[in-house]
Formats: C-alpha cells, structure tokens, sequence
C-alpha cells in the first residue's frame, strides 16, 4: 500500500504538512496526491473511530452471514450491490467459505435487526438463508484498541 494511504489510516487527522514531512515531499506534491487518490476513488472519506460503549447504551451491530443464489452472468456482485443499498448494512463482503455474504448491520434494538432480516433480507429471491450473529463487545476494530480499561489487563504473549 502507498505510504501516503498507510500514514491516512492511521491517523486522518495528519495535516498535508504533517504528511508531507513523514514522506520528504513538498505539502503542495501530498495535496496534489491525495487530490488524485480521491477523484480516483481510492480515497473515499475520513472518518473517526468510535469507542461505542463509552457513548453509553446505543443500538446493536450485527453480523449476517447470508447464502445466495449466484446470478447468471452477474455472479453476486448484483445482488451484493443491492443489499448494500439497504440503510441498515454498513458493511457488505462477498465471501469464500460457508457462505457469500457477510454484512454488517447495525439496528436501534434486536428486534430492528430481526425486522430487516425478515422484512427485507429474506424476501429478495437470491436468498437461500441467513445467520445473525449479535455483536457482544467490540475489543479492536479498524487497528484500533478499544476498550482502553482492557489494555492494561494484557495477558503475556508466548511463541
């Protein structure tokens, strides 16, 4: 991966001087750069990383596992797009293994994730079955360590 785009991930927060020195190239040069990574679609946004638990009870997160029927001469990217339309998925990843897809789907209570499930996600035609997974705790999420009272209780690490 390019540099520039290491040094984003881990902190988006990095002015382009700030780049621009890790890199040894001018603030103009990382601007131009990140321009083009961006009208290429390469960059798509930036955002924060949220601890959720310290905002306090909020909705749940769900991971679906989902098996579908492939399309003739459009495989799943079809199907995958459209399910990725859905304002309750916020991740969507075809998959090798048991099943095609797994989503990412985040709802106000389980019963709102139930609801889409049974409402929108089995009625599409392609769907031969679903498995929701309820998200407990969430321990690293992006690179990140959340949960900071966890980190100081590390357990040692052996070969």
């Amino acid at each position: 991966m390019e540099r520039l785009l290491e040094l984003l991930r881990g902190n988006a927060r990095l002015s382009v001087e700030e780049i621009a020195v890790s890199l040894g190239l001018t603030a103009l040069e990382v601007a131009k750069r990140m321009t083009e990574l961006e009208a290429a679609g390469v960059i798509l946004g930036y955002q924060a990383v949220v601890d959720g638990e310290k905002l306090g009870p909020r909705g749940v997160t769900a991971l679906i596992e989902v098996r579908i029927t492939p399309e003739a001469g459009g495989g799943f990217d079809r199907i995958a797009k459209r399910i990725a339309q859905y304002d309750q998925v916020r991740s969507c990843y075809l998959m090798s293994g048991g099943y095609d897809l797994a989503l990412m789907v985040e709802g106000t209570d389980l019963y709102d994730v139930a609801r889409f499930v049974a409402e929108k996600l089995s009625t599409l035609d392609v769907v031969l079955s679903t498995a929701t997974l309820f998200q407990l705790r969430v321990y690293k999420h992006d690179g990140f360590v959340l949960n900071t009272d966890l980190r100081e209780d590390r357990l040692p690490v052996s070969p």
